[in-house]
């Protein structure tokens, strides 16, 4: 049975998805299962602060494939709110912008242990966290972190894998196969459509 809107939890699962693959999938899932999350929303990106927009992909693709990986899960969401912010997207103002538009949702982050390492150098990190419950997924090589012990930071037991997006981006240049490590819709959409080669 579907909770009510106003009891709702969502994590924002912020990203450039460029490409969205089974690891981010992977995650998401844990996530549902274990903790009091009822859905998980992609929040994808189109400017993360510290990247160079030069290596994304448009907008509308990234989306697409967001959307055709999570296609078969109703507790999974894409959401496009930050396309429609000013760029770069702060993570604070997206809240802000989701709190007001759903003010039924409690919102809380979903983020790895490695941006929790580096959260001191967020936007408005602080009022984030005072406000904000904060769900950390295990990184390689990020195991201490100064923020673990705070009451809104829950460490929550995911599978600790090191793919990335940029190693897919890498071995399709190379012309290698990364069939599995994409569901199959996004890798037939990558594939017909020839990008990062």
């Amino acid at each position: 049975m579907n909770p009510s809107p106003k009891h709702k939890k969502v994590g924002l699962f912020f990203g450039s998805f460029n490409p969205i693959h089974v690891g981010h999938l992977i995650i998401a899932n844990a996530m549902l299962h274990n903790s009091d999350l009822d859905e998980v929303w992609f929040v994808v990106s189109p400017q993360n602060p510290f990247k160079e927009r030069r290596t994304l992909l448009a907008d509308h693709h990234r989306m697409q494939m967001v959307r055709r990986a999570i296609d078969d899960n109703y507790r999974l969401r894409a959401c496009d709110v930050e396309f429609h912010l000013p760029i770069p997207s702060y993570t604070c103002v997206t809240l802000a912008e989701l709190s007001e538009r759903y003010p039924d949702y409690q919102f809380c982050l979903i983020m790895g242990g490695d941006n929790l390492a580096g959260f001191h150098r967020w936007r408005n990190y602080q009022y984030i966290l005072d406000n904000y419950q904060i769900f950390v997924y295990p990184r390689p090589r990020f195991e201490d972190n100064p923020f673990a012990g705070h009451p809104h930071v829950t460490i929550v037991d995911v599978p600790m894998m090191d793919i990335s997006s940029s190693y897919i981006r890498s071995q399709i240049a190379l012309k290698h196969s990364v069939q599995y490590l994409l569901t199959e819709p996004v890798y037939e959409y990558l594939t017909e459509m020839h990008f990062y080669e």
